[in-house]
């Protein structure tokens, strides 16, 4: 039977419960146990796919195809677990679940309600990972903030759990702010004390709390808190701003926070492997050199919208002791003498993921400056079809080409709805999803950088290069077809033969990378950019 540890949320949002959730799940990894992570939204989208990026920032993509929220991206990168579909439960998935049983009338007949239907099938998902994942422990984050009315079926269900598990193999983390009023300098524990009492009247005691903070509390602080929110000082944690978001599991660490959970639910404390983690902060914070890569979107004002891409070019960055900084460029700008100036200036160029017409000849032009100017460029998902549109255009002198996506009347359709699809089908759910196997080129670019000719990434998309025009890139041969899906016809890597680096993938290899483990495509970006800086 696994043990489950409830991570909720007071007072404000974005205070990093997933990143806390996340950081403890590392930890408890680190201890030898096999750890599961679970994210429940109170929101009534079935998943955040069809969500615009302003709304909920990026999507991630789970191996098994699941568009979920960003949060999973963190325990990816934490725990270096793969998620499952099992791990991201929204409400309108547990509410369309129950309607469905009605209609075809599993209930019998019976007045279908809050209580019991929709919390016993939100309990029965907690259930179902256990069983199917069989962890020792199981982290569950509630989104949303104690107070919200859409996360109640969420906190009532979790408080029955624990009349069904017992207190013995349940655990409550409450994660609050502790706000500093500048004018007084002081901190106010008030917001918190109201946060507990809340999840109080909720019937969930809090076995300990998170403190989130600007700066470092003063330990007093913990005195207050104790006595207010009915807890033991041993059980309130600090987590005030870092620098460097995974030095958060050595604060946990310092702060003997898996102990008093391993204490809690009467496990065996093993030795801690906390080394790598130490050894990456100690790198992180004596970086010796530096790049600028310049990420080519419209979603630029949120960079929470790019945020896979964004830690993946910080992983790459360590593995060469090197600081990446990443300027965003809103690819509307791209006519403006700013925009030109900061494209000169950068390292490389990135051109993420996207959909829609709205910054697509920003992108088109900065792609072209790239080719054109030697710049290293890496192309992602999206950005891979523009560079085939940029060079079918420029070079292979198809003046319109153009994606049926955002021109279907375009007489050079170069990327094209992938074979087989309907053109009326949903958005939602309805893509090419998750983790597919890659066929790479002999000696090619991108097979000498992973080492290997076939691979394995993550897909999120609904086009494709046309198999129509494959002929016209060949013959050519500036530009290769450099990675192909198992059935030798999707294009899933370009590459040109003259260029210092100029490389694209249909694939997301962000979503695969690691602090600790950057992906090959990223290293190889980072390496050029190195490479070029220094001429």
């Amino acid at each position: 039977m696994a043990k489950f540890l409830f991570v909720t949320g007071g007072v404000v949002s974005g205070l990093g419960k997933g990143i806390s959730a996340a950081a403890i799940g590392q930890l408890l990894k680190g201890h030898g146990y096999k750890v599961s992570s679970l994210k429940f939204d109170p929101y009534l989208n079935v998943d955040p796919g069809t969500m615009s990026p302003y709304q909920h920032g990026e999507v991630f993509v789970t191996e098994d195809g699941v568009e979920t929220d960003l949060d999973l991206g963190h325990y990816e990168r934490f725990i270096d677990e793969p998620i499952t579909r099992l791990s991201s439960v929204t409400a309108g998935q547990i509410y369309d679940e129950v309607l469905k049983k009605e209609r075809v009338g599993d209930y019998l007949g019976a007045t279908i309600q809050v209580i019991p239907h929709i919390t016993d099938a939100i309990k029965q998902r907690l259930i179902k990972l256990e069983k199917t994942l069989t962890p020792d422990v199981i982290i569950v984050e509630i989104g949303g903030t104690v107070g919200d009315i859409e996360s109640l079926p969420f906190l009532e269900a979790i408080r029955q759990f624990r009349r069904d598990r017992g207190s013995e193999n349940t655990f409550y983390i409450h994660t609050t702010l502790v706000p500093y009023i500048a004018s007084t300098g002081e901190f106010k524990t008030k917001p918190t004390q109201h946060s507990l009492k809340e999840l109080r009247s909720l019937g969930i005691q809090a076995d300990a709390v998170i403190l989130r903070s600007e700066k470092a509390l003063p330990i007093d602080i913990k005195e207050k808190i104790s006595l207010f929110g009915d807890l033991t000082k041993e059980a309130i944690f600090f987590a005030e701003d870092v620098s460097i978001i995974y030095q958060i599991i050595l604060r946990f660490h310092d702060q003997a926070l898996p102990a008093l959970i391993f204490k809690y639910f009467q496990l065996p404390v093993t030795v801690s492997t906390i080394q790598p983690w130490q050894e990456l902060i100690q790198t992180i914070q004596h970086l010796k050199q530096t790049v600028t890569i310049g990420i080519v979107g419209k979603y630029v004002q949120l960079k929470d919208a790019y945020l896979s891409i964004h830690e993946a070019l910080l992983h790459a960055g360590y593995t060469y002791q090197t600081q990446v900084k990443v300027e965003y460029l809103n690819a509307e700008d791209y006519q403006t003498n700013a925009f030109q100036d900061a494209l000169k200036r950068v390292d490389g160029i990135l051109v993420p993921g996207g959909f829609g017409l709205r910054a697509t000849e920003g992108k088109i032009a900065s792609i072209r400056y790239a080719r054109e100017h030697g710049k290293p460029f890496l192309g992602i998902c999206f950005g891979m079809q523009l560079a085939v549109i940029e060079y079918a255009r420029n070079v292979l002198n198809l003046k319109q080409a153009h994606s049926t996506e955002l021109d279907p009347k375009t007489p050079h359709p170069v990327i094209d709805l992938q074979r087989g699809r309907l053109k009326g089908e949903d958005l939602g759910g309805t893509m090419r999803l998750g983790l597919s196997p890659v066929t790479l080129k002999p000696a090619s670019k991108v097979a000498n950088l992973y080492g290997q000719t076939v691979i394995s990434e993550r897909h999120r998309h609904r086009y494709e290069v046309n198999p129509i025009y494959h002929s016209a890139f060949e013959k050519d041969r500036g530009l290769v077809f450099s990675g192909f899906d198992e059935t030798k016809t999707l294009v899933e890597v370009i590459e040109l033969t003259q260029h210092p680096f100029f490389l694209a993938s249909q694939f997301h290899p962000e979503f695969a990378s690691r602090p600790l483990g950057a992906r090959p495509l990223f290293k190889g970006f980072i390496q050029a950019c190195l490479t070029k800086s220094t001429l």
